[in-house]
């Protein structure tokens, strides 16, 4: 019996050990990857499945929207120095109208692609950057809920990431450059300074915001987010969960009011 308990007790730490090996070993993975996942232009494919909530949007303050911005990311290295970065924002709507007798209109929105070219290491001062173009696609499936025109222009990235920190700020600029409607042509300006810290645990305390200039009516909007997101591993497949709140520190009469709120859920895939 002594014996017998001997042989169970040393196969248990043997099994725990691993155990806790295993779990070291993927904290440390995980936390890579999240610092990656703070970085626009990183080496890492994944799938974002970002769904906003945002009220009291147009000059009535009646619309409520959800929105669903399905945002792959894709890297391509094209040789041991540089890599290209394709990320596309997809939007779907769902827009109810408050103490009215309109219908409710669901549907996708306009495509956003962008390209960046980026060096395949950071400079010797820890600076990642990318550059490169920003093209809007007239894809959605109703007027209401897209510009009905095609938009090119230039973006760029430049981040710096240490001891857990990640800060630094996207943007890019986008003209109209064929106009399917009686629309004033697309002349807006898009701009995301970011900061984010990256606990060893994956979990990423993020703060950003996504203002927008529009230089034909000479207003912008800024959101501010708040976000919280940690990795898990369901199923063998990686994803980063997580949600927070927004707060339109300065808005249009077009643009949502007040606050919103966000989840994400991104599935990642290592190389």
């Amino acid at each position: 019996m002594k014996k017998y308990n001997r042989i169970t007790a040393k196969k248990m730490f043997i099994i725990c050990s691993l155990g806790l090996c295993s779990s070291s070993v993927f904290s440390a993975e995980s936390d890579d990857i999240a610092k990656k996942l703070s970085n626009p232009v990183a080496n890492l494919i994944s799938v974002p499945f970002q769904l906003n909530f945002d009220d009291n949007i147009g000059a009535a303050e009646n619309t409520q929207r959800y929105q669903l911005n399905i945002q792959p990311v894709i890297p391509v290295e094209l040789n041991e120095n540089w890599n290209l970065i394709s990320r596309t924002i997809l939007p779907v709507n769902y827009q109810t109208y408050k103490h009215t007798d309109k219908g409710d209109d669901w549907g996708t929105g306009d495509i956003v692609q962008s390209l960046f070219l980026s060096p395949s290491n950071t400079t010797p001062s820890g600076i990642t950057w990318g550059v490169g173009t920003a093209m809007l696609f007239p894809t959605a499936s109703e007027k209401q809920l897209g510009a009905d025109q095609y938009g090119l222009g230039p973006t760029a990235v430049i981040l710096k990431q240490s001891e857990g920190w990640t800060f630094g700020a996207l943007a890019n600029h986008i003209w109209a450059v064929e106009n399917h409607g009686n629309v004033e042509d697309v002349n807006s300006t898009f701009l995301q300074p970011f900061v984010s810290y990256t606990y060893p645990s994956s979990l990423t305390i993020a703060l950003n915001s996504e203002a927008t200039y529009d230089w034909n009516t000479e207003k912008s909007n800024i959101p501010v987010n708040l976000m919280a997101t940690k990795i898990v591993k369901l199923n063998g497949q990686l994803i980063s969960v997580g949600g927070g709140v927004k707060y339109w520190a300065q808005d249009t009469d077009a643009s949502p009011k007040d606050f919103g709120f966000r989840l994400i859920a991104s599935f990642i895939f290592p190389k």
